[in-house]
């Protein structure tokens, strides 16, 4: 029988009548025969009730107490899941981050899980037993609660299936799978059985919000095959794994992503000379704005005209910025939009296929969609259009490329 690690996120266990429908699908997997450990989150909208209560204390509040106080909300779902599998006749535990050995750097909010001790997991499994795991949190070399970020259950997750070297790490969620876009955007859009992770990363990093990147880098990173599943609806999700489907009739797109909240930024009429791009992103970096796209053209006259994203939160922030930077080499003009977004094809069948990017040119152009900058890589071409089209354009390069459901049935 396999060893399975189960995750599952706050709508999963956001109620008792939830929490029981989990101890329930547990049980049926221990009855198989399954060696199982479940990674929780805290119940749906704890973590924001705990961060409420420390910010009616301090608006910047102490970042160890932070995690202090956090890391309770999956303390309270591992004692419930427990209680609701020993009412079921399975001998479950729950324990902590600390109890059960995952070391962390001393990041707090933030922290990166360096090594996670398995004997006393082992030693449940080997008992019959089931393992229940606080996710998002652990613990740091001086003994100091820490949590690992927004999202932070599913590579805890995916850390205990790379330590224990399980068969699969099922991720449970409020959806059934990852789908070849956002099916609230396009209705047609369809599960996929399976996809790689260097699909999943980039869908991940572009805007699809199903699985927190760092999971899916540390899956890719230690090859554990990582399943995406509903909690409330019955199929096989979504496998994500290292090969690629080698099928003559598998699509040169796996799905589109994309990204609402993006802004854009040009400097306009700089001297086009050694270093001029370090002069304006470095300053940039240093205030900590992180950097997306970035597209420079060179005029005839000598000069230069630099484009990037950055995340419409901090389009005011670096606007200023660019401004001074601006004066300071001479450039002709600093302009900004913040109602731009991204759209991101991706798949691994680009690789092997040439005419990808034109197609994708001529759908948007066919839709009248300007283009406000493109980037590529192997795998990948991500656009910037006005955020008006965002919905035209995924609908008409879904169809287009076959990915609706309805012309992969036929």
């Amino acid at each position: 029988m396999a060893l399975y690690v189960q995750k599952y996120g706050g709508t999963s266990v956001g109620t008792i009548e939830r929490i029981e429908a989990v101890a329930d699908k547990v049980k049926s997997f221990h009855d198989a025969g399954h060696q199982m450990v479940v990674a929780v989150s805290a119940m749906s909208g704890e973590t924001n009730r705990l961060i409420g209560l420390a910010k009616g204390i301090s608006e910047t509040p102490d970042p160890r107490e932070m995690d202090v106080l956090v890391s309770t909300g999956e303390q309270v779902t591992i004692a419930l899941l427990s209680m609701a599998l020993k009412k079921r006749g399975i001998n479950a535990r729950s324990y902590t981050g600390w109890q059960v050995g995952i070391k962390t750097d001393s990041s707090y909010m933030k922290a990166r899980i360096e090594d996670i001790d398995t004997s006393s997991m082992r030693a449940q499994l080997d008992a019959g037993g089931v393992v229940i795991v606080a996710g998002f949190q652990g613990i740091d070399d001086d003994n100091n609660i820490t949590t690992l970020g927004r999202g932070g259950s599913d590579t805890t997750g995916v850390a205990l299936a790379a330590a224990l070297k399980a068969d699969e790490c099922q991720i449970y969620t409020d959806v059934d799978g990852v789908y070849t876009t956002d099916p609230r955007v396009v209705p047609a859009a369809r599960r996929m059985e399976k996809v790689t992770f260097e699909e999943m990363l980039e869908m991940a990093s572009l805007g699809s919000k199903v699985l927190q990147i760092r999971s899916v880098e540390f899956a890719g990173k230690y090859k554990v095959p990582l399943r995406v599943l509903s909690s409330f609806k019955e199929g096989n999700g979504t496998l994500i794994t290292m090969e690629e489907n080698s099928s003559v009739e598998n699509p040169v797109i796996s799905g589109i992503a994309f990204n609402r909240d993006e802004a854009k930024l040009t400097v306009k009429g700089v001297p086009d000379i050694p270093g001029v791009a370090s002069r304006i992103l470095v300053p940039v970096s240093e205030a900590n704005i992180e950097v997306d796209m970035i597209v420079q053209n060179v005029s005839e006259d000598g000069t230069t005209d630099f484009t990037f994203t950055v995340n419409r939160s901090e389009y005011q922030k670096a606007l200023g910025l660019l401004k001074t930077i601006g004066e300071e080499i001479n450039a002709r003009e600093v302009t900004g939009t913040d109602d731009i977004c991204k759209v991101s094809m991706v798949g691994v069948g680009m690789r092997s296929h040439a005419g990808v990017a034109s197609k994708m040119f001529k759908v948007l152009a066919d839709e009248n969609i300007n283009i406000q900058a493109i980037t590529t890589s192997e795998i990948k071409i991500s656009v910037v259009i006005a955020e008006k089209y965002l919905e035209l354009a995924v609908r008409a390069l879904h169809t287009a490329f076959g990915l609706d459901a309805e012309a992969t049935e036929e």
